[in-house]
């Protein structure tokens, strides 16, 4: 896996303050960002007498299914994701889900109750393929798991060598909270994580984080906290004044970001600057998690 550049951000959106992003969209070219590093210890290496399938949920514009598709196929693994919400024969796929049909993947539309279910009950993803193999892996929304956070901790070994220091503060938008816990779990205590919502009514994430890095490991664990007034109206949702920045950074700095994820960090970033949030910190670094098919879904009909 290659090392992300760690790039000064030239930018008036905050001005007064340096800013580095961590720019994990560079990961790689289809698994980019947080979701390599989720995938990286998740998944076997290849098809074996354990496991042969792996299972999966995510939304018509997942990422996380996306980015799964293309790894299983180059691992020689099956995949199989369970999307929200059920469709016609007759309606077209997202071009999200048409990548993950040719990169092998086989689709279930699932109405929102049973997708809420997955949530919520285990083993219950069960109901939807034929194969109860013991061959078959399960993976979480988001690819959540204790394999995910140790893939995420490596980003914060990066950006401490890359800096000849550790960060004051590391900043990531949130989902699930599970590059969240394992950027914590990086940090060992040094400096401070924040984490962006980008999910409405996000109250959760704290306590969810939390028991994630106690069954991650030991460390400190009062060092981070999770901003939740940033989610122009929920998750996938966005505001005239989110994409018109989103507009604006990348025009002034040639990095694309979309308003799903990082998008909305950076738009929380700009406002805590304007209220001189950061002024006892001096490397500030931004983790760009990738997640691009989150333009797509904004610049394409399904």
């Amino acid at each position: 896996m290659q090392v992300t550049p760690l790039q000064q951000i030239e930018s008036g959106l905050f001005s007064g303050y340096k800013i580095w992003m961590k720019r994990d969209d560079l990961l790689h070219p289809i698994v980019s960002g947080n979701k390599y590093r989720k995938l990286k210890y998740a998944l076997p290496k290849e098809h074996s007498k354990e496991i042969s399938t792996v299972v999966s949920m995510g939304g018509p514009w997942s990422n996380h299914l996306h980015a799964l598709a293309y790894a299983c196929r180059e691992s020689s693994l099956s995949s199989i994701g369970l999307v929200r919400g059920l469709r016609k024969d007759s309606d077209p796929l997202t071009a999200c889900l048409q990548d993950c049909v040719e990169n092998g993947m086989q689709l279930h539309f699932v109405s929102r109750e049973d997708y809420r279910l997955l949530r919520e009950i285990p083993d219950y993803w069960r109901k939807f393929i034929s194969n109860d193999s013991p061959q078959v892996k399960w993976l979480a929304e988001g690819g959540k798991s204790i394999e995910a956070m140790r893939g995420v901790t490596e980003v914060v070994e990066e950006i401490q060598l890359q800096l000849g220091q550790a960060a004051d503060v590391i900043i990531c938008p949130c989902g699930s909270g599970t590059t969240m816990a394992g950027i914590v779990l990086g940090m060992k205590g040094k400096g401070r994580a924040i984490g962006v919502a980008a999910v409405q009514n996000a109250g959760f994430l704290s306590s969810t984080i939390l028991e994630m890095v106690y069954q991650g490991g030991t460390g400190s664990r009062d060092n981070f906290e999770i901003l939740t007034e940033f989610d122009h109206g929920g998750f996938a949702k966005t505001s005239p004044e989110l994409l018109d920045f989103c507009d604006h950074f990348t025009a002034e700095t040639q990095i694309p970001i979309e308003p799903v994820y990082t998008g909305k960090m950076l738009y929380a970033v700009a406002e805590l600057c304007s209220r001189k949030y950061f002024n006892n910190m001096h490397n500030i670094v931004l983790l760009h998690t990738g997640g691009l098919q989150g333009i797509r879904g904004f610049s394409s009909q399904p």
